[in-house]
């Protein structure tokens, strides 16, 4: 049990330090081996590559095929068209909530997370200068429209971290869309509460726009793709997965098809956007995997039966201790879908048999494992966060605690309620 507490804490604090969970998991796992009396390579060839490879095996063509929409979307000018559209309805006076919801359109529409952190970029400066507002709210603006509601909450989502509890829960997409609405109406709510509170406290304070002329990235509008045309592969997404009831990878086979055959002239180099994408696709998943293997030696040791005895003995609703189990691994990890990869691998069998038991539908499950997903995961070590800090020439004290209120605290706040819901039926 020791060595269990030992080799999480270890986990988390080396992806804290920046260091490549591809690595440092496996030896954070050996800890756990040695200290649960398993033999070193068995713990590794056997139960470590076991979890990695499973994972690989059910999630690759996932991560693979959404990664290349995204790069599809990205190259051809369709991600930035859509979001240009949005964020020009609604103006400059809105700019913070123009570019949260140019973000949610691309993310509910398939678009990786990382591709809509680089598209909304370049729009939400040319809006935020515009407006002259401080540059500092655009991390906190981008994160609550691409890391908290689209990711894990509204119904429908083709994000991963919508789609991995359907494997263990044997749910769909739009699993308890009471719970998910709610939750996402509080995230968004709440949400655009705190960025508006930070843009009156920020502009009292004096802070405006500055200029950073070595991280602009000019946008030529009048060369992007019509946006109706743009909008078509993300709907044909969403309504393929959700409508017509088709698997992810068919519904992402076909907005991929489809944004090429739109965009065709717009591509000017279409096999390298397909290399780039699928490239992108193996670095996510292979730290995804990592973190899941991990979890799979914690399963094999004896150790793992306390640790699941204490979580699936916390009092009330066993909702409850899922939310906590995927929270507190999530935050470990710095993913989401690697931190929900570990629990639900580690308890999703006994989670099911607790709805069975209970009477609380699999839905319920479903949909709180999603939105606890996206609390914890958004610490500083996070990989999304990182990236968006570096794209938008943030630093931590600049903006994190924008990020860290929309993507961590008001996420927790929102699955208390999603569960409160369950709780009364209403799911």
């Amino acid at each position: 049990m020791l060595g269990i507490v030992v080799g999480l804490a270890l986990l988390m604090f080396l992806a804290y330090r920046g260091m490549s969970i591809i690595w440092i998991a496996p030896l954070c796992a050996g800890i756990v081996a040695l200290s649960g009396g398993l033999d070193l390579l068995q713990a590794y060839t056997a139960d470590y590559m076991t979890g990695f490879v499973g994972f690989v095996q059910a999630w690759f063509p996932v991560f693979m095929l959404g990664a290349i929409f995204g790069k599809v979307m990205d190259d051809s000018g369709a991600a930035r068209s859509v979001a240009h559209w949005i964020t020009a309805r609604i103006g400059t006076r809105r700019s913070i909530l123009a570019v949260v919801l140019g973000c949610a359109v691309l993310t509910y529409g398939g678009v990786s997370l990382f591709v809509v952190v680089f598209a909304m970029y370049p729009l939400a400066v040319a809006l935020f200068r515009e407006a002259n507002l401080s540059r500092k709210l655009i991390p906190g603006a981008i994160a609550l429209g691409s890391f908290t509601f689209t990711m894990t909450a509204i119904p429908g989502s083709p994000q991963i971290q919508n789609l991995i509890p359907m494997k263990y829960y044997g749910t769909t997409p739009t699993a308890a869309p009471i719970m998910g609405i709610a939750a996402a109406s509080i995230m968004l709510v709440a949400g655009m509460l705190w960025m508006m509170r930070s843009e009156r406290k920020r502009t009292a304070a004096g802070e405006v726009y500055i200029e950073l002329k070595d991280h602009m990235q000019a946008v030529d509008i009048a060369a992007l793709p019509h946006p109706l045309i743009s909008c078509l592969p993300l709907v044909t997404v969403i309504l393929l997965l959700n409508l017509f009831d088709l698997s992810i990878i068919v519904a992402l086979a076909a907005g991929i098809l489809l944004a090429i055959a739109l965009t065709w002239s717009r591509l000017k180099h279409k096999v390298k956007t397909l290399n780039d994408g699928a490239a992108g696709s193996v670095l996510a998943i292979i730290n995804t995997s990592a973190a899941v293997g991990f979890g799979a030696v914690v399963r094999a040791v004896p150790g793992f039966q306390t640790l699941s005895d204490m979580v699936l003995g916390i009092p009330g609703n066993p909702l409850i201790s899922q939310a906590v189990a995927v929270n507190v691994l999530a935050g470990a990890t710095g993913s989401a879908s690697g931190g929900m990869g570990i629990a639900l691998e580690a308890l999703g069998a006994e989670y099911m048999q607790l709805a069975i038991s209970t009477g609380i539908p699999p839905e319920a499950f479903h949909r709180v494992a999603s939105i606890a997903s996206g609390g914890l995961d958004t610490l500083p070590h996070n990989g999304a966060v990182l990236t968006l800090l570096a794209v938008t020439a943030m630093t931590h004290k600049d903006s994190y605690q924008d990020i860290f209120m929309v993507g961590c605290v008001i996420p927790i706040l929102a699955v208390s309620v999603a569960i409160a819901l369950a709780s009364i039926g209403l799911v």
